[in-house]
């Protein structure tokens, strides 16, 4: 495997494979990569000649008093991770490669960006689009994956990439989960002992509401029953919302494909998690 890190470096490795017709299958990280992150690498080994991995703890989607200075940066061991997963490039670039100069031109899908934890973390999803965006530019992958544990950022990408006609396909990953139903993240090592064993109620809740409105609940009703259930065990709920998973607004009686977006904190840690199901 190849680690670059620069963009110069970067195009000029990738130009080979782009003018023989190799397929570019791109996966990008923030790093301290876990198993959600490997099966984003073996998903795209399947799917193209070529996976390139970027790890990149992007300054412009953390708010402030967020977590950018601690967030976990474990470079040597995510290295070995992607050897061992045959990864072809590893793009490691510094902020300062990414962002040279103060940026005058940003990325905004605006109405998606607002809700939910766009509400609570106002520019995060811009600060997503806008590195994301650069990323494809960089690479000009055909293939992007990315996991479905972060919906709504899938969600943004994916209209991003719409409105702007990007040349590049999107492919969602199912969450992966510890044993216990927990979705994997890199902020989990942040949670307490006690906290980590409470933690798998937020998905738990999640199923709980879903079956409450398979079985004729209203929506509303569902999720603020366990939001109550959540807030009782000591979760400081952001949200639950039953949405439509086109758009990720309000879910309306006559939709038929849905999701349930949560996000929630246990302690210090910020916990996100979903359900998509039909009716």
């Amino acid at each position: 495997m190849q680690t670059i890190k620069t963009v110069k470096a970067l195009r000029a490795t990738l130009r080979p494979w782009h003018q023989s017709g190799q397929s570019i299958a791109f996966v990008p990280t923030m790093g301290n990569l876990h198993a959600g992150h490997i099966k984003l690498v073996e998903t795209a080994r399947q799917q193209a000649d070529k996976v390139v991995v970027s790890i990149f703890v992007n300054p412009t989607q953390f708010g402030p008093n967020e977590d950018f200075a601690s967030y976990p940066r474990t470079e040597q061991q995510d290295q070995d991770k992607l050897v061992a997963h045959d990864a072809d490039l590893l793009f490691l670039p510094s902020v300062e490669e990414m962002y040279p100069q103060p940026l005058q031109t940003q990325v905004s899908v605006t109405t998606l960006s607002t809700l939910h934890c766009g509400a609570s973390r106002p520019g995060h999803f811009d600060g997503v689009a806008v590195v994301v965006c650069k990323l494809l530019n960089m690479a000009q992958p055909d293939l992007l994956l990315l996991g479905e544990k972060d919906f709504q950022q899938l969600t943004v990408i994916r209209r991003m990439i719409e409105d702007l006609n990007l040349p590049v396909s999107v492919q969602g990953v199912a969450t992966v989960r510890e044993t216990d139903g927990l979705a994997m993240s890199s902020r989990n090592g942040y949670l307490t002992t006690s906290e980590r064993q409470r933690a798998p109620l937020l998905y738990q809740s999640l199923l709980a509401a879903r079956d409450a409105i398979l079985q004729g609940a209203a929506p509303q009703s569902a999720v603020d029953s366990e939001s109550a259930r959540l807030q009782a065990a000591g979760f400081a709920v952001d949200y639950i919302h039953a949405c439509r998973s086109s758009d990720l607004l309000p879910a309306t009686p006559d939709d038929k494909q849905l999701v349930i977006l949560a996000a929630a904190k246990l302690g210090k840690t910020r916990l996100i998690d979903n359900v998509c199901f039909s009716r």
